[in-house]
């Protein structure tokens, strides 16, 4: 049968549908401001760009979203989708100005004096659409209002828009109660910032641990028989986690008054709902978590806490430092291989918490029974009451009058949506007009969707995040009527179970080769395309060697960090290879001289784990010279320079062709193949190819060379960690607009159990 018998068909039998519809002077009222040849453009690009924008938004929201339970937008969506909504206010304003100026009164407002036309009012819905789309651009802020007051500027410029230019009751209901939501959404965001700003528990959290912290300290060193009980040999795992005062949650409840260096605290009460480390380890039992993964997961949550001081520049104390190196060290990794992982990931978990506090789009943070309570459930009974008063506003007071408008001015809610939908796609193959009018159709009705996923999926994630678990565990054991309720327990164990199907983040890092083919077309550019680079899981082996060197270098009487040097030690001909005081140098001089290697002697089944440490690590530190210097040891002009001076010197030795458009094995021929004869102070590319020739030579199986590579990598990674001076930590903070960084996930771990790195003589005192 034919294509043309079978649209004949299909029109035969769905043409009895459109019989009543007016779909004709519907298509063409909302095509009238194409006969302006001058509007017929840009209406059909306005159509076309919210069609794709439209789809993008859609594929972001449910596509990418099946294994993805994060409260923070992926950095490559934000920057583009940052940069799209920024220009979509004035271009829609600019076109909704046209089409209300060249279009022609609408069939349901025939009566009316003047009223905004089809095409118009189409374009308003879009921009309220979008509107209420954008929260998910917009992070919540617990301080300043800038992009709030942005917000709140758009939404009164579209209220202008619906309450001066729309007449018919009907249209002005249905148009108001869209614009009634996104100013309900932008109070509800002015009041997360006003509650986060002033509440104990959130704005004012560091100060307040920081003085919970410092008269806990007082308290003990006033009490001999806990000073007695310090210097005895204190017990590993559980018996030591038991002990542990760090407070979890509840500690606003313990503020007396306001001090001039802090606040004045209660006690804690041994019943109270203060709850510390100690108590969830001590009633959490194991029917609600076999596998203490939410015992530690509260322990993050508590060394969230404490870390966030760094960020706010508020002391840390000796005695708290050695009170978490005991607790990572001896408590949960306590020498057991098979909890390094856990130490990991309760490290990125601590992480996650920090970036989420600072950079997430759904509130989270306020997570607990009381404000899921109040905001997904109280708030929409006022928001619909507030919708209601609109239409009855707009209907003059009357009610029944403005419902029965809503309907009856309203083309898609007199007709029906799956009718109207199935009558333009009929009309929309043989008639242009109607095709438009499809697209636009499809357009809208996208975004209604989108919006009502949206609402569906903040309410999800907001019920499986971290915060909403610790806040219940906290108020399981901190409330006894809640831990001897059979009914809370039960909700806990399901909630925990739907958790525990889902994929939890990997701890993974970004990968980058100077020798890479594509690289030099990157460089230059903003870092932000470094979120271009392919990611790479690390691996357990790296863990596991780090876990140990951490431990090592943690004993008072453990050498200090070293830049590779402390593993080199009896190889005299590879140390000119760490001599350099720069970081940067150091680490392009063996990652030049790792993928050298690994290029030469590809590794067996024996060494491919040590070969797996060092080239990911080696592609790491890399990644960080290139793109996130701030992040290094080095002053971040230093390393800028050595890396400048590093392209120059690949440049002059391929030659330019070669530099951009020549393959891995043409390069690393045509590096190698120079001479050698002698280190060469700040040409980096000049002795990394000394040093891969070298270690080509170091031993005569590979296995012994990756290992070596192995721990130098281990070592390195290790050294750059620590960092104290204030430029190092506000690099931390920002990059976790990102989700954070691997070498984040060490600085929180070195930094909690004080491992630093020795001071320079050139470091200013």
């Amino acid at each position: 049968m034919s294509s043309q018998t079978n649209h004949s068909i299909t029109n035969d039998l769905l043409m009895p549908l459109c019989k009543d519809t007016n779909i004709d002077k519907y298509v063409g009222n909302l095509t009238s401001t194409y006969a302006n040849k001058s509007n017929e453009a840009p209406m059909v690009a306005a159509s076309v760009v919210m069609f794709l924008l439209a789809g993008l938004f859609f594929n972001l929201n449910l596509f990418s979203r099946f294994s993805d339970v994060s409260a923070i937008l992926n950095p490559k969506v934000r920057v583009f989708l940052s940069s799209a909504l920024s220009l979509f206010l004035p271009v829609m304003s600019y076109l909704f100005s046209e089409a209300k100026n060249t279009g022609t009164v609408s069939s349901a407002a025939v009566s009316q004096k003047s009223d905004l036309s089809l095409r118009a009012g189409v374009i308003l819905v879009w921009m309220l659409l979008v509107e209420l789309l954008r929260k998910k651009v917009d992070e919540i802020h617990m301080r300043g209002y800038s992009s709030t007051i942005q917000r709140a500027g758009r939404v009164i410029w579209l209220g202008s828009l619906v309450f001066f230019n729309i007449r018919s009751a009907g249209r002005k209901a249905f148009f108001g109660i869209l614009w009634v939501l996104c100013a309900a959404k932008v109070v509800q965001r002015i009041a997360f910032t006003e509650v986060g700003k002033r509440s104990y528990a959130y704005g004012k959290n560091a100060r307040l641990i920081t003085s919970y912290m410092s008269q806990r300290l007082r308290r003990e060193q006033h009490d001999t028989r806990v000073i007695v009980e310090h210097t005895a040999v204190d017990p590993g795992g559980d018996d030591l986690l038991k002990r542990s005062e760090f407070i979890v949650m509840g500690e606003e409840e313990l503020i007396v008054e306001a001090t001039a260096d802090g606040y004045m605290l209660k006690e804690i009460s041994p019943g109270g709902t203060v709850v510390t480390v100690g108590r969830i380890w001590r009633e959490l039992n194991s029917a609600i978590d076999p596998d203490q993964r939410l015992k530690r997961l509260c322990l993050s949550f508590s060394l969230f806490k404490l870390l966030r001081r760094r960020f706010e520049h508020l002391p840390v104390t000796q005695a708290e430092t050695q009170e978490c190196r005991d607790l990572i060290f001896n408590g949960i990794y306590n020498k057991k291989e098979e909890m390094v992982d856990a130490v990991f990931q309760m490290m990125n978990t601590e992480v996650n918490f920090l970036s989420e506090y600072n950079h997430s789009v759904i509130p989270v943070v306020f997570a607990s029974p009381f404000f899921f309570l109040a905001n997904y459930f109280l708030l929409p009974i006022v928001v619909l009451g507030l919708c209601l008063l609109t239409v009855v506003l707009c209907g003059n007071g009357d009610a029944g009058y403005a419902f029965r408008k809503i309907e009856t001015d309203n083309f898609f809610i007199q007709s029906g949506i799956l009718r109207t939908t199935a009558c333009l796609l009929v009309k929309a193959i043989r008639s242009p007009p109607a095709f438009f009018t499809a697209v636009d159709f499809s357009v809208t009705f996208l975004l209604f969707i989108i919006f009502f996923y949206e609402e569906i999926w903040e309410f999800i994630v907001f019920l499986l995040s971290n915060w909403f678990m610790v806040s219940l565990l906290c108020n399981y054991v901190g409330k006894p009527h809640w831990l001897s309720s059979t009914t809370f327990s039960g909700i806990v164990r399901r909630i925990r179970w739907v958790r525990s199907k889902m994929r939890q983040p990997a701890l993974s890092f970004r990968q980058f080769s100077v020798l890479n083919t594509r690289w030099p077309l990157l460089l230059g550019m903003p870092s932000m395309l470094s979120l271009l680079l392919r990611t790479e899981l690390v691996p357990n082996k790296a863990k596991h060697s780090i876990m140990e060197s951490l431990v090592a270098h943690s004993l008072d009487s453990s050498p200090p960090l070293s830049n590779g040097k402390s593993v080199l030690m009896g190889q005299h001909q590879l140390l000119p290879a760490c001599d350099s005081e720069s970081v940067a140098e150091v680490i392009l001089t063996w990652h030049i001289a790792t993928s050298i290697f690994e290029e030469a002697c590809p590794p067996n089944s024996s060494s491919e784990v040590n070969r797996r440490v060092a080239t990911r690590l080696s592609r790491y530190c890399a990644y960080l010279v290139a793109f996130h210097p701030e992040l290094l040891p080095d002053n971040p002009d230093k390393t800028e320079k050595v890396f400048e001076a590093m392209k120059a010197e690949l440049k002059g030795k391929l030659t330019c062709c070669n530099y951009y458009f020549s393959r891995w094995r043409t390069r690393v021929s045509m590096i190698v193949d120079t001479d050698m004869a002698d280190w060469k102070d700040k040409e980096v590319v000049h002795n990394g190819a000394k040093l891969g020739k070298l270690l080509q030579k170091y031993d005569s199986d590979p296995e012994g060379t990756w290992k070596l590579l192995a721990d130098v990598w281990t070592e390195l990674i290790i050294y750059v960690a620590p960092s104290n001076d204030e430029e190092r930590v506000m690099g931390h903070e920002k990059v976790l607009v990102e989700g954070g960084e691997f070498i984040t996930v060490l600085w929180a771990l070195t930094t909690h159990t004080g491992i630093t790195r020795p001071r320079r003589e050139t470091d200013c005192c």
